[in-house]
């Protein structure tokens, strides 16, 4: 394969990239079901009612994971069973997915708030009716470009791995990096704003999450706002760049080109990966001493 065309193939699947990850980050956001959602859930015990989409199926990277190996399977049967077109089968198989995430939605919802009737938590039929709809939206978005960047991997970059197999790894991928990335500007900013940086959510506050939003009580849909802002596009351009840089790696040094070559980008990718985690820990470095320690919260919470 002409190296100038692979690296233009790379370039889609890094804007594909982009847009699931964001769309993921998103997702999880309206439906909470990102790690702060174990508070979330907590706060109805521990007496804080309130109107945000509480599902969490099974966590971030194994929801997604299931999502896109459905959405994958659901295409190949379309391409090679029923004849259609690449185009349809990814659309019609990530239709699929996101009925069956919004199926699963439902039930987690419902079921954790029948579970929470001891503790006062209502069931409100607007935040269902209104939430779903965008939940699986996003889920649509997400499994399509998943789909999108498995399908090009295929055709393209001749990688040997069945299409549900590689959706499988990108959707536990894309779930991992909206958890690590995205949950940061969610639930350590928006859910829990009234906790200094760094000071984490002591014992004796659990659940105690900040309910009210600029236009009133606090529903998903807010927290949607505020990532989008920052949450979603960091998660998607950290996708996006896991994906180019390993996968550019493997396009110009190719073992076809001979062994020399295949080890040359062994090499290359150990030294990014080195420069990759000094990077990072320099920034950490350089966010503590600017915005403090992370220590015990010792201040009084306020709603």
């Amino acid at each position: 394969m002409d190296p100038f065309i692979g690296l233009g193939v790379l370039a889609i699947i890094g804007a594909a990239a982009a847009i699931a990850g964001w769309s993921e980050d998103l997702e999880s956001d309206v439906g909470s079901q990102s790690n702060p959602n174990s508070q979330v859930q907590l706060a109805p015990q521990m007496g804080y009612p309130h109107r945000l989409f509480n599902k969490a199926i099974s966590g971030e990277p194994l929801s997604n994971a299931m999502m896109c190996t459905v959405g994958a399977v659901m295409a190949v049967i379309f391409m090679n069973v029923l004849g259609f077109t690449a185009v349809f089968s990814i659309a019609g198989g990530a239709f699929v997915a996101a009925m069956v995430h919004g199926m699963l939605s439902t039930t987690s919802f419902m079921g954790r708030i029948a579970s929470q009737k001891r503790f006062k938590q209502p069931f409100y039929k607007d935040i269902w009716r209104s939430h779903l709809p965008v939940i699986m939206s996003y889920a649509f978005l997400t499994t399509v470009f998943v789909l999108i960047i498995s399908y090009l991997m295929i055709v393209y970059l001749k990688t040997p791995i069945p299409l549900p197999i590689i959706a499988l790894i990108l959707g536990i991928s894309a779930g991992s990096i909206g958890s690590s990335i995205g949950d940061i500007h969610y639930g350590a900013e928006r859910l829990f704003q009234n906790m200094e940086f760094g000071a984490g959510v002591n014992a004796s506050y659990s659940g105690n999450i900040v309910r009210k939003a600029e236009s009133g009580v606090r529903t998903g849909f807010d927290n949607v706002w505020f990532c989008s802002k920052f949450g979603g596009p960091a998660t998607g351009l950290t996708f996006s760049i896991v994906l180019f840089t390993t996968s550019w790696i493997i396009l110009v040094f190719s073992p076809e080109y001979g062994n020399l070559i295949g080890w040359l980008g062994v090499g290359t990718g150990l030294l990014i990966t080195i420069f990759l985690f000094a990077a990072n820990r320099i920034l950490e470095k350089a966010a503590r001493k600017k915005y403090g320690p992370y220590r015990e919260d010792k201040t009084e919470v306020t709603e």
